[in-house]
């Protein structure tokens, strides 16, 4: 009787350890394949800033689309990277003998700052920063009218500054 219970022992004993490396392997698998945040993915919203520490020997920045991300290189390693539109790039560092040293997606999104206030009238977009009065704000993605509107007023207000800090003429 005790070489029937003995033999079920070892029966359950095998059982379960195979059992246990099934569920060992398939939890690996499972967690292999669920889809990590990528570390080499940098995230800035648009038309805002964010600094970043390269690694050493950087010598030159390559950007791959321009319209959606800006980088200055600056000394110590530091790098200056500005969201200008909207979507995903990569951005590229290079070393003085031009092997890549990094290779990074920049992703860009849209402004997440609290006082933002989108008016839609029919199809055309509008938008606001109200903090604590809502003032018109150049955003992209607002109906043409509505943006070249306020850029229209920002460019004449920006060249009325340079012409009168300008210095007079004798």
């Amino acid at each position: 009787m005790s070489a029937v219970f003995g033999r079920r022992k070892r029966l359950f004993g095998a059982l379960a350890k195979t059992l246990a490396c099934t569920l060992t392997w398939t939890l690996l698998a499972v967690a292999l394949s669920v889809p990590m945040a990528r570390a080499d993915e940098v995230t800035v919203s648009v038309d805002e800033a964010r600094i970043m520490k390269l690694p050493d020997r950087v010598a030159t920045i390559v950007i791959g689309n321009p319209l959606i991300a800006d980088a200055a290189l600056q000394g110590g390693g530091v790098l200056v990277l500005t969201g200008k539109g909207f979507g995903s790039t990569n951005l590229l560092a290079l070393d003085r003998a031009g092997k890549i040293v990094m290779n990074t997606t920049v992703q860009v999104r849209g402004p997440t700052s609290g006082d933002l206030v989108v008016v839609y009238k029919g199809v055309e977009r509008e938008s606001y920063s109200c903090a604590p009065e809502c003032e018109r704000r150049l955003t992209l993605g607002d109906s043409q009218v509505y943006f070249s509107g306020i850029l229209g007023q920002a460019g004449s207000r920006t060249g009325g500054a340079a012409g009168a800090s300008a210095p007079a003429a004798r």
